[in-house]
């Protein structure tokens, strides 16, 4: 989860690593660090705390060196303080390294260390790794490369490092297992980084270090070499495709505010050219065609599958279950929704007959990753919904779509998440067309797809009425989210929402499953928001009524504004009608917003609440 930043080249490698830091502090912000190193001298500055108390905490005249390593910590062994931020050095002093991962065998290696009178000072794994590579170097006397290589041999676990060595002032170093890392090609420059953020600003040109792969980057080359038999290895350079104003505030006060209100560009995006009108002025008619390209090659081998799962964890997961009511309901086949963490370690039927489709917005995810090497194994069809370009899931994946949402900053995930329904509705209709099948439904589904934009964009209009509702709340300790049908994963988004950033503890529950447990717990004091819509509404009406009866505040978003649901609600969200495929995009917007709102009203840290990281790369 944590970010890594490294530079070598002429500028003055402190102003590109701090900059670059700041952009990845979404990974990670529990301490952050940065090490710099010239011919003469090596500096290191650390600080519990975010990149802002780094920067304040450095003065202008330190730092001087072209080639330096930053970190920006999401803590997994040892507590966040200074003695356990990164970047970390041997006890020597020659090796200085960051790390995003876990080294699995510490303790093994750590005990090796100590019966070699090498203590570690702090709580860390990463420690543990620089200072077996600097064990291993006064041990076998080989060179800089050769004892990284030969460590990392060594190591089980997930990494992704950048080391220097004092002894060798003009190299750096950056390897990959399990963690992602890419490298930025500049002019007489090169860059390190965890994702492409810190990089857009010098150079579109970027390399993607591939598992077991190791950089060895110098002022006027580099090359990747393959980390068990050191052999070199061809890359493609590939190219950054979104630009430096997407990845800025843009006027808005948060990042999650912005991508809230993008939403009506992102699902464009999601639809631009992925449509094509055939036109008959023969006999004055018209159809819709899908097109995406990215799983052509592989839809009979879909349509003709046993089985069909969908993996992901958090957000990707509340999509991933409104993307198998969809695919159930177009194609007429079972699907089973999976959490990646379970799905990796428990006993499946996933075999050669079986599809699985696995979501993630940063295509990093590590649980997501491990379930679709475990479905690989078993002779399954691995499909990717993800965001990120030339990401782990999108390169290891059969075949896949990209949603297109542009870089998503805030921690709380929210474009991402209407943009990968979206897509579960596109994915849907094609195999529906080619399968031939409830073309009732999927006509009217398709001209509601052209209309969603717009759609978005007046609820997105409307944003600011949902600001006395939150004003309501601000003091509530409970919030509970409940939904019928395709509304139930929106109820468990928006109470995710809510808990992510606001710190209030929520839970979303099928509405009818109030009576068997959640119901005890409605008082004066705990509000309930119900999302409604056409289907199921008679149903609902009866929970609000008996949410009513017992005292429960009762906010209300829905399609189906009326009297009736008027003189129940205290609060209510009108959104527009639209398919009930596609509802789930208009009914979350509300409570993204909502949970924003209180969050900012209560003082909380939107963008990088507490104990959260964006990409969660670790176990």
């Amino acid at each position: 989860m944590c970010g890594i930043v490294g530079y070598l080249g002429t500028n003055n490698a402190k102003s590109v690593i701090l900059k670059g830091l700041k952009r990845l502090e979404y990974r990670g912000y529990d301490s952050a660090g940065i090490a710099t190193m010239n011919a003469e001298t090596l500096e290191i500055s650390k600080i519990k705390g975010k990149v802002a108390d780094l920067i304040a905490s450095i003065s202008e005249d330190t730092h001087q060196g072209g080639m330096g390593i930053g970190h920006t910590r999401w803590a997994t062994h040892g507590i966040p303080n200074i003695n356990n931020a990164h970047p970390h050095s041997d006890n020597s002093g020659k090796f200085t390294l960051v790390h995003n991962g876990i080294i699995e065998n510490h303790n093994a290696l750590k005990e090796l260390l100590a019966d070699n009178d090498i203590i570690c000072q702090t709580d860390t794994d990463t420690e543990v790794l620089v200072q077996f590579i600097g064990y291993l170097y006064e041990k076998e006397k080989l060179d800089f490369i050769e004892i990284v290589r030969m460590a990392l041999k060594e190591v089980v676990g997930a990494y992704g490092i950048v080391v220097m060595c004092e002894d060798e002032p003009d190299t750096m170093i950056a390897a990959r297992f399990g963690s992602p890392l890419l490298l930025g090609i500049g002019d007489n420059e090169y860059f390190v980084a965890s994702d492409s953020s810190p990089i857009i600003e010098y150079t579109r040109n970027i390399i993607f270090l591939d598992e077991g792969e190791l950089a060895v980057i110098r002022p006027d080359s580099y090359e990747v070499r393959n980390i068990s038999a050191n052999q070199l290895i061809s890359k493609n350079v590939e190219e950054i495709k979104y630009n430096l104003e997407e990845i800025e505030k843009g006027g808005y006060d948060h990042f999650m505010l912005k991508e809230i209100n993008e939403q009506a560009h992102t699902i464009t995006e999601a639809i631009r050219g992925r449509t094509i009108t055939e036109k008959s002025h023969l006999f004055h008619t018209y159809s819709v065609q899908i097109i995406l390209g990215g799983i052509y090659d592989w839809i009979q081998q879909i349509l003709d599958a046993n089985h069909i799962y969908i993996t992901a964890c958090g957000t990707s997961w509340h999509a991933s279950l409104i993307g198998s009511y969809i695919l159930e309901e177009l194609l007429n086949v079972p699907v089973k929704v999976e959490y990646a963490s379970e799905f990796r370690y428990r006993e499946t039927a996933v075999n050669g007959d079986s599809v699985v489709i696995c979501v993630s917005q940063s295509g990093e995810t590590a649980d997501t990753l491990a379930a679709i090497r475990k479905a690989k194994e078993n002779g399954a069809l691995t499909l990717g919904i993800m965001n990120v370009v030339g990401s782990s899931i999108a390169r290891e994946t059969d075949c896949g779509v990209y949603i297109h949402a542009g870089p998503e900053i805030g921690v709380a995930s929210t474009k991402s998440f209407t943009s990968q329904v979206t897509i579960f509705n596109l994915i849907g209709i094609l195999l529906a067309q080619k399968k031939k099948v409830n073309i009732d439904i999927i006509n009217p589904l398709i001209d509601d797809i052209e209309k969603l934009p717009g759609l978005i964009q007046s609820v997105l209009d409307h944003g600011n009425n949902i600001i006395p509702i939150a004003q309501d709340f601000i003091d509530s300790k409970n919030f509970l989210y409940l939904g019928r049908g395709y509304q139930f994963p929106v109820a468990l988004e928006g109470a995710l929402k809510l808990k992510e950033i606001s710190y209030i503890h929520a839970e979303g529950y099928p509405a009818a499953e109030m009576k068997h447990g959640p119901i005890a717990l409605i008082d004066e004091d705990m509000p309930v928001v119900f999302i409604i819509t056409e289907r199921g509404y008679d149903k609902v009406v009866s929970n609000i009524q008996e949410v009513r009866a017992r005292g429960g505040k009762i906010i209300i978003v829905s399609s189906e504004i009326n009297d009736e649901l008027q003189k129940f609600s205290d609060h209510i969200i009108e959104v527009p009608k639209v398919h009930h495929c596609l509802q789930p995009v208009l009914t979350t917007i509300p409570l993204q917003l909502l949970a924003y709102h209180i969050a900012v009203m209560k003082g909380c840290d939107v963008d990088m609440p507490r104990n959260l990281a964006k990409s969660v790369t670790v176990e």
